[in-house]
């Protein structure tokens, strides 16, 4: 019982630690840039493209593709995630630095990190992320999340979506299912 109880007081520990991770992401940050951030997003980058080859052919027609190298999520009950990424051009120059957050509530519980990257399909959304006070996923520009199985199926008659999402990397376990919104917002270098 201890040991439960103990367990649920390290809960909001690790929340507060995912979310104070993310709220200042230029703490760190060199005048210029964040190379070490950029080296990361290439890394995830460069194994989303070697195991989903699709991945590779959408960023020839992306406007611009944000990647997320370290996305650290956990919860029980109600949960947190939060993680900085770069967005590059289709020539491969960094556009800009970015931060997600998420919170979620449901049935769930543990603890994972995974890499995410968006494609963004056309001039509008990536307007549309630019300009607004954070983008937040559900609202704006549409979102198609795929996997590797509904990526092999994606012909370019059948691209219709503004953004393409793909999560990959995980590690960790986190169990259950709950409600969530990611917020995406601009930040400094």
């Amino acid at each position: 019982m201890f040991k439960f109880v103990r367990l649920m007081a390290m809960i909001p520990v690790l929340l507060a630690a995912v979310s104070c991770s993310s709220m200042n992401p230029s703490a760190s940050a060199s005048s210029s840039g964040r190379p070490e951030l950029e080296q990361k997003a290439r890394d995830a980058y460069r194994t989303l493209v070697a195991t989903t080859p699709k991945a590779g052919e959408l960023a020839t027609k992306a406007t611009a593709v944000l990647v997320f190298p370290d996305i650290l999520k956990a919860g029980f009950l109600v949960g947190a995630q939060g993680g900085d990424g770069v967005m590059f051009g289709p020539d491969g120059k960094v556009l800009g630095y970015y931060n997600a957050r998420a919170v979620s509530y449901g049935l769930q519980a543990g603890a994972q990190s995974f890499h995410q990257a968006m494609f963004l399909m056309t001039p509008a959304a990536l307007s549309y992320l630019n300009s607004s006070d954070g983008w937040s996923v559900g609202m704006g520009p549409s979102v198609v999340v795929l996997d590797e199985g509904a990526a092999r199926s994606l012909t370019t008659t059948t691209m219709q979506s503004d953004v393409y999402a793909f999560i990959f990397g995980q590690s960790g376990l986190m169990a259950g299912a709950g409600v969530q919104g990611q917020k995406i917002t601009k930040v400094s270098p």
